[in-house]
């Protein structure tokens, strides 16, 4: 049953509505068919409550679903139509993506302008941290009032070098995990807004030896998706933060 038009509603958002039905038909979204929604939504350029209206007439669809058709195809074909939406709602021109390679100071200098740039927040996820010059600006961010969590890996804690103890004593927030697997992630998000992944290692060697990347973006369904880890892996490893109290986000 389709939902009530809105009063507010573009001419376009009927058809867009038929559309999510229509892709949902072999219960996946090809990547023509996202791109195709993605532009559809650009184009109808739809208000805030539009675009929630599409959301929770997608996931609508999804539950009237049988079990049978596979639980599996149908969340993926949700997230493609979540990451749509999500795309269509910044401003066009307005993502930014850019690629880093080491050996070379590339990948330092991106993480180091991202933590000055800092405001608000930083979430750092990294097996080893060991860079004095990455350390610093991660202690100045925590001097000036931006909340700084990382989470890190037991078999680096310790180290030669390691800036881990260091950081902790100066009140950042650190977590460890200490079971038999590695925390093996290289990744920080900014503010809620942007997004440093890739093989880069906080260390020197990772700049001046190593073959390494990083990416930084602002794609808003990645930095969901990366932030919900985030905390998922904070929340798993907060045992290892006796007498801590987290800082309000």
């Amino acid at each position: 049953m389709q939902p009530p038009p809105l009063a507010t509603e573009p001419p376009d958002l009927p058809a867009l509505l038929a559309g999510l039905e229509s892709s949902l038909a072999d219960a996946r979204l090809s990547d023509d068919e996202k791109r195709s929604l993605t532009q559809a939504l650009r184009e109808a350029s739809p208000p805030e409550e539009g675009l929630r209206q599409l959301r929770n007439r997608a996931f609508e669809l999804v539950r009237q679903r049988s079990p049978d058709d596979g639980q599996q195809g149908l969340l993926k074909w949700l997230d493609g139509v979540v990451r749509a939406i999500d795309v269509a709602r910044a401003p066009a021109g307005s993502l930014r993506s850019e690629a880093f390679f080491s050996p070379g100071e590339d990948c330092l200098n991106a993480i180091l302008g991202q933590l000055r740039g800092a405001r608000r927040s930083i979430d750092i996820c990294v097996f080893t941290l060991s860079d004095d010059r990455i350390a610093e600006e991660v202690l100045a961010a925590h001097r000036r009032g931006v909340v700084v969590r990382l989470a890190t890996d037991n078999e680096k804690e310790h180290d030669r070098g390691s800036d881990i103890a260091r950081l902790r004593a100066a009140g950042i927030a650190v977590a460890v995990d200490r079971s038999p697997a590695h925390m093996h992630h290289k990744y920080a998000l900014f503010d809620d807004q942007w997004l440093l992944n890739g093989s880069y290692n906080w260390t020197r060697s990772a700049c001046t030896e190593n073959e390494e990347n990083l990416v930084l973006c602002n794609d808003p369904a990645l930095l969901r998706h990366f932030s919900a880890h985030f905390a998922r892996l904070w929340r798993q490893l907060a045992a290892d933060r006796p007498g801590h109290k987290d800082r309000a986000r």
